[in-house]
């Protein structure tokens, strides 16, 4: 099985899926294809959930901390432009009404202190994300322990080493079927943060950018418009508002209005009763730390 791990062929996968309409099992049986010794064993005393939700949840911590990286590089580098333009006077606005001077550099260590509380706010959640680990179907690690004739201290050992393998300090002491859903909040919540630093951050260019005062980069053969060469648009801040918002309304709940979802993370942590699984999730809080990444 060790030597196959890297050994996927995602066509034979696809095809089992057609034929079962079960994703998991469709790799169980491609899995168990090129490792023929190990069939019938691969899947044993585990359940699709012990695969889903330990795997979400993995993508969920390493797309935190790729995120933590970016908004690190990002605080480095607002924290160089505004040593440099420390000194630069600039018109200050309250109300968007001219008010007191400021500075350039001043300006911009305010988008990089919001950018600083997101950062110590993910580095919190990545520190205490638990993994779901070994906990069978239920939650009763009733499968493990019949592996394990009825031996607890064999079935504990188990998930310590499975989480630890995985590089998660601690699993839960207790779950259902699945993690508890109120972490996809908690992690939502922590990424509409970012998204809310990126959001004012790319509005303050834009107007900015409206006045002459500061400007994207733009490349020497950039055109600005189709019909206006001459336009010099904040396409990346236009963009990087636009991801903002979506992550936005899954952070407050995802807002009723949004036409592509009709309730947030809160929701579905709240809806995830005795016999649901969370299949409602259609995009989880893993994507949008990638996601965000990008910006």
């Amino acid at each position: 099985m060790e030597s196959k791990l890297d050994d996927i062929d995602f066509d034979m996968a696809a095809g089992w899926e057609k034929r079962l309409r079960h994703d998991v099992m469709a790799h169980v049986h491609t899995f168990e294809e090129i490792a023929p010794a190990a069939k019938g064993i691969i899947h044993l005393g585990a359940t699709s959930q012990y695969v889903v939700d330990n795997a979400d949840l993995i993508i969920m911590r390493d797309g935190m901390q790729l995120l933590a990286q970016r908004i690190a590089s990002a605080i480095d580098a607002l924290g160089s432009f505004a040593a440099k333009w420390r000194d630069l006077p600039t018109l200050g606005y309250t109300h968007f009404q001219p008010a007191q001077l400021t500075t350039v550099g001043k300006r911009a260590t305010l988008w990089a202190q919001d950018l600083a509380i997101d950062l110590e706010e993910l580095e919190y959640r990545i520190s205490n994300l638990r993994f779901r680990g070994v906990k069978g179907t239920t939650g009763t690690q009733a499968s493990f322990l019949s592996l394990f004739d009825g031996d607890h201290a064999k079935v504990e050992r188990l998930d310590r080493m499975v989480t630890e393998r995985f590089g998660f300090k601690e699993s839960f002491a207790v779950t259902g079927q699945t993690y508890p859903r109120k972490v996809d909040a908690q992690v939502t919540s922590s990424l509409g943060g970012v998204a809310a630093s990126v959001h004012k951050f790319a509005n303050d260019i834009r107007i900015l950018a409206g006045m002459k005062q500061l400007e994207e980069p733009f490349e020497e053969e950039q055109v600005g418009s189709s019909a206006m060469a001459y336009k010099r648009n904040p396409m990346r801040c236009e963009r990087a508002t636009g991801l903002a918002q979506d992550v936005e309304r899954h952070a407050v709940g995802g807002a009723r209005a949004h036409r592509y979802r009709a309730g947030g993370e809160l929701e579905t942590a709240a809806a995830d009763g005795l016999a649901s699984t969370g299949y409602q999730r259609r995009q989880g809080a893993g994507v949008f730390c990638h996601a965000l990444s990008r910006l």
